[in-house]
């Protein structure tokens, strides 16, 4: 193993759950740094990017909290940006010193809430010199499922007409931008205090969904990327033309929101992120070249994790929460 100085006392913090429950189950913990295996290496994590599904497995819900309620205690955390200070011995494509994000140890192992992180090499990209690692931290999820959802399960062209629900949050304003990148005519919801931050993005259509019905709007769509799920998701197969197709994101709710498509006649899909260096690099090639924005909403101590999680959980984020793991 290739490696650079580690800590003197060969310990790291990192947050852990020791059963699923409310954000007080979250604590900082201290173990030995990991080590990494075959074709792995060894990230000194600067920030580590929050998703929902962070808070919805902490309290227990949905297909990873089925698969790791017999491995607790677990350490959260998808996405991860930082140096590399080790590799295995049969890595030979990135060295200690290199600066790198990703969605790493996903679905079962997490582990980046943490100031240490093992990763698959395979799953990482080189961060742009332009980007600072806090906000590298933000990319990977979010901006993946964005890029998955419209492009390999919509298939979005240029000059079709896309509605993208909650098109403010983590996953929202990366594809609002990818959308507007590809030359489609973008909608999006959000509530009011967003409206500019979305128009400056470049979106050509803000609804407030507070005082504005979807359905009464919009019609005869192409796209429609489902953020909210629910009757939200429902609602919105309603604004589709006949060949269009809507893109469900909340796993809780997809199955009702198909069943609701195929009594409509309409085409709806559900689908789930996974990491992929290759569309990674596409994505930090778009934020070198200035043509994406990533935007922090705020930026929490590792120790603050709770607090994280509670605003996280509120749903009102606009762009992401980062921890500050240094």
């Amino acid at each position: 193993m290739e490696s650079s100085d580690l800590t003197e006392s060969g310990t790291m913090r990192h947050v852990v759950y020791e059963r699923f429950g409310e954000r007080d189950v979250l604590r900082v913990s201290e173990s030995p740094v990991p080590v990494p295996a075959g074709g792995e290496v060894l990230i000194r994590v600067h920030g580590a990017g929050l998703n929902p599904i962070d808070w919805k497995t902490r309290l227990g819900l949905g297909f990873v909290a089925s698969q790791i309620e017999n491995s607790l205690p677990w350490t959260p955390g998808y996405d991860a940006a930082g140096e590399v200070v080790a590799v295995a011995d049969d890595v030979t494509t990135l060295v200690p010193g290199d600066r790198v994000m990703g969605m790493i140890g996903f679905p079962t192992s997490g582990g980046a809430y943490a100031e240490y992180a093992v990763a698959n090499v395979e799953d990482l990209t080189i961060v742009p010199e332009e980007l600072d690692l806090m906000a590298a931290a933000a990319v990977p999820l979010a901006a993946l499922t964005a890029w998955q959802a419209l492009f390999e399960v919509a298939h979005l062209e240029a000059g079709q007409k896309i509605l993208i629900l909650a098109g403010a949050g983590g996953v929202g304003h990366f594809a609002v931008q990818f959308a507007l990148e590809r030359g489609a005519h973008v909608i999006a919801t959000a509530s009011a205090h967003n409206r500019d931050f979305l128009a400056g993005l470049g979106v050509h259509e803000v609804i407030d969904y507070h005082t504005t019905d979807i359905g009464d709007e919009c019609y005869g769509l192409d796209v429609v990327l489902d953020l909210v799920g629910g009757d939200t998701g429902k609602r919105a197969l309603h604004t589709l033309a006949e060949s269009g197709v809507l893109v469900t994101i909340p796993t809780n709710t997809a199955d009702e929101v198909i069943s609701a498509a195929e009594a409509l006649g309409v085409r709806a899909h559900g689908m789930r992120s996974r990491p992929d260096a290759f569309h990674l690099e596409e994505i930090a090639e778009l934020i070198e070249d200035g043509d994406v924005k990533v935007h922090l909403d705020r930026v929490f101590a590792l120790d603050q994790v709770s607090d994280a999680h509670d605003l996280l959980e509120a749903g009102h984020v606009r762009g992401k929460l980062v921890l500050d793991c240094r």
